[in-house]
């Protein structure tokens, strides 16, 4: 429907006289007889079959004379929409909370979150320029001091890219990224050799982060900490892949019930700040944002036992509108992952995009 009241659009500002079957094609659409991108396919095709050769034009033909748009355009019918409107931001928002568990006397779990916004406006619409840097740290469970390892990347992560001018035009490279990532390791790596921590005793933490500049997003990981997206189209998705024993089998060919089945299935295979920069790997990923979403930065202790997979249609779609309180959303999902895993500490941190195709005609 978007597509042909968008060709409607176009043939209202042509200057020419139309042909008969563009004429045709309009009244068989507004009759409601093309409602489907296979009837509209079937009825272009069937058209370009009996059209027969027209004389040469007296002038230069503009762009909507050329006949041999029209085969392109039966050939990528299904993406022409989102091809032809570009998508621009309009609205960026985020809640971020951090709770002990009802297991727990201390928290190891950290976030931070530092963002960028310039509202536009204009007599006919109101867009904005967003970029945002969110953090969430989880110190290494069964090690001492996972809460200062935890805050420690944040807080290096943070200045890192408050200093670093390599996004003030778009993301950064994930050469960038990876820098960053390493940078911290090596700032809480340090601390564990001036302290001359050994074994259990050395701290570390995990890492997700998420970096948005307008439509585009990175994504890197160190750990078990992980990022989703949901969007109405695409459902609940996780974005990343736990760096733990098991899901290192898994990418070798090993069944996941046999490679879950290993009594050191759960354990990191790597993490920031135990071992040195030869030993960190981090994951990085970049993607754009084409229809509203969130995403969700989470720690192991909302994330275990599947939670989100069997409760965010109920906690988190609700939170795509756009009247939607982020902040009560992530009390209340907070709250009902403590009732599922209290057993650890449960950190989340929601981002709501929210996106619109551009106005005005696009190129062919």
């Amino acid at each position: 429907q978007d597509l042909m009241k968008f060709w409607q659009s176009l043939f209202e500002q042509s200057q020419r006289t139309q042909f008969g079957w563009v004429i045709a094609l309009m009244q068989d659409w507004r009759d409601g007889k093309i409602q489907t991108i296979e009837q509209l396919r079937s009825y272009l095709m069937t058209t370009e079959d009996n059209l027969q050769p027209q004389p040469p034009p007296t002038s230069a033909p503009t762009v909507l004379q050329t006949d041999d748009t029209f085969p392109q355009i039966v050939e990528n019918i299904e993406t022409q929409d989102t091809e032809l409107l570009p998508i621009q931001l309009v609205s960026l928002e985020n809640a971020g909370k951090s709770d002990v568990g009802s297991q727990r006397d201390h928290n190891e779990d950290s976030f931070g979150i530092q963002t960028q916004i310039e509202n536009q406006e204009t007599p006919t619409e109101k867009i904005i320029q967003a970029k945002g840097l969110y953090v969430l740290c989880d110190g290494m469970g069964g090690h001492a001091s996972g809460e200062i390892a935890s805050q420690v990347a944040v807080d290096t992560i943070k200045q890192y890219f408050k200093v670093e001018s390599s996004w003030s035009v778009g993301l950064p490279s994930e050469e960038i990224i990876r820098e960053a990532i390493i940078q911290a390791n090596e700032v809480i790596y340090e601390i564990n050799q001036q302290e001359v921590r050994s074994g259990s005793s050395r701290m570390g933490t995990t890492l997700v982060m998420a970096m948005v500049y307008d439509t585009k997003v990175a994504v890197a990981h160190v750990g078990d900490s992980r990022l989703y997206r949901l969007s109405r189209q695409g459902g609940l998705e996780q974005i990343t892949l736990d760096h733990e024993v098991g899901q290192r089998e898994i990418n070798r060919g090993v069944e996941p019930e046999i490679a879950y089945g290993r009594p050191d299935a759960y354990q990191l295979t790597q993490a920031l700040g135990p071992r040195d920069k030869n030993f960190v790997r981090p994951d990085v990923q970049f993607f754009d944002l084409d229809e509203d979403s969130l995403l969700i930065l989470a720690s192991d202790g909302l994330t275990d036992n599947d939670f989100l997979e069997n409760n965010w249609k109920n906690l988190l779609e609700p939170l795509l509108g756009k009247q939607a309180n982020l902040e009560s959303g992530v009390n209340q999902l907070i709250d009902l992952a403590n009732q599922y895993n209290g057993h650890d500490n449960i950190t989340a941190i929601v981002i709501r995009a929210l996106v619109k195709p551009q106005k005005g005609v696009a190129e062919y």
